[in-house]
């Protein structure tokens, strides 16, 4: 999720907020009087851009640009919190932004990747899959419990494989003429996120037990 505005405990844990560039450009972010809500519902449409280069496959291009708008949407969900915890920008409704335009955007940029892969079908359950992982994550916050956000394939992990499978897909077609790179990340993000889905079931089920 981007961690706009939830309690310390339940942020996810990113080593980049601690870099010194990552520090001073969300501290002009702060100073510049952005709203870290704004901040994001820019990350759809990063999102969007990303998923429309990424449908234009094979043109190795698009594919590049599909990584870049990852990665700007990452970005998007560690300044949204950063401006919101640290910058003392948190809003009413941030909860609401914190987790809506990460819902879509994950699914915008993995159902891409199924039609890229010539496999819609995975695509779509690799998004559905994705999005149960931040519903049980969720639901353990509901509960009472920290929110949980190991993977093995949480947003992050989704995230840069197929930042990594879009870089090598046009490599691999330009030097050994094969299509293997995006569906093999397609296929990694459904699987992947189920087993995610029971890891976190798990955690939950057991912190609850052990309350009686």
């Amino acid at each position: 999720m981007s961690d706009a505005e939830p309690a310390v405990a339940n942020r996810r844990p990113i080593a980049a907020r601690s870099n010194t560039l990552i520090r001073k450009f969300a501290a002009a972010l702060v100073k510049s009087g952005v709203s870290p809500n704004a901040i994001s519902v820019v990350s759809i449409a990063f999102a969007a851009a990303g998923a429309w280069a990424l449908l234009q496959w094979p043109s190795p291009w698009n594919a590049w640009l599909c990584a870049v708008a990852i990665v700007l949407r990452l970005l998007c969900n560690l300044f949204d919190g950063m401006v919101a915890v640290e910058g003392g920008r948190q809003t009413p409704t941030g909860a609401l932004y914190n987790e809506v335009p990460d819902r879509l955007a994950d699914s915008a940029f993995i159902v891409a990747l199924g039609y890229a892969a010539g496999i819609p079908w995975l695509g779509w359950l690799g998004a559905l899959l994705a999005a149960l992982t931040a519903y049980i994550r969720t639901l353990g916050g509901a509960l009472g419990l920290v929110q949980d956000f190991r993977g093995p394939m949480a947003k992050p992990h989704r995230m840069w494989l197929m930042v990594l499978a879009c870089v090598l897909a046009p490599i691999e077609v330009w030097t050994l003429q094969t299509y293997y790179a995006l569906p093999a990340a397609a296929a990694v993000i459904a699987a992947g996120s189920a087993l995610t889905c029971v890891a976190r079931l798990r955690a939950i089920a057991q912190q609850l037990e052990s309350r009686r």
